[in-house]
């Protein structure tokens, strides 16, 4: 955890669908403010960028685009055929692996990598990540929904998102924009 005498330069990498998918079909479906997410990613993780991964631009999803922007994220699209639009789901799952991974390649400047999924597919990446000491958490959107894989991993290295204390400071209220 993010301490205010320890200054972290961690980073997040949000699987976008993932992240929606599990909230809003969780048994109370619910939905995350993006701005109180990024400050609890700063807060509680010392996340000073968070990527937040999408699968591909439409232009009816602008203002979504807007408010992931202007909640501190750094937008990522993920590129598909133009034939293969609105046939394909997102799945930035290896974009999201190769971008962490190139960052390490090129030695960029950072401490650890928080991921918000429950996707199984990033197992590997999570324990490689652990193994070189560069992880802090796996933030599970719903972990109900989490995929099995990951009850191999220690407890200090996962998180409910939907626990009731954790959705208390993130969720979107009624009546706020977007809601």
């Amino acid at each position: 955890m993010a301490k205010n005498d320890e200054q972290k330069n961690n980073l997040a990498f949000v699987d976008g669908q993932n992240m929606y998918m599990s909230t809003t079909s969780a048994d109370k479906p619910w939905r995350i403010d993006l701005a109180r997410f990024r400050v609890y990613l700063r807060r509680k993780y010392g996340v000073e960028k968070a990527y937040y991964f999408l699968g591909f631009v439409q232009e009816k999803y602008q203002d979504l685009y807007d408010e992931i922007q202007s909640s501190g994220f750094i937008l990522k699209f993920k590129e598909h055929n133009p034939a293969m639009l609105g046939v394909k789901k997102g799945n930035v799952d290896t974009d999201i692996v190769f971008y962490i991974m190139k960052m390490l390649y090129r030695k960029e400047s950072f401490d650890n990598v928080v991921l918000v999924s429950g996707d199984g597919d990033y197992k590997l990446l999570v324990e490689f990540l652990i193994e070189e000491r560069r992880f802090e958490k796996i933030l599970f959107p719903n972990q109900m929904k989490a995929s099995s894989l990951y009850k191999s991993i220690e407890l200090k290295y996962r998180a409910d998102l939907g626990a009731e204390q954790v959705r208390r400071k993130i969720k979107k209220e009624k009546g706020s924009l977007g809601s």
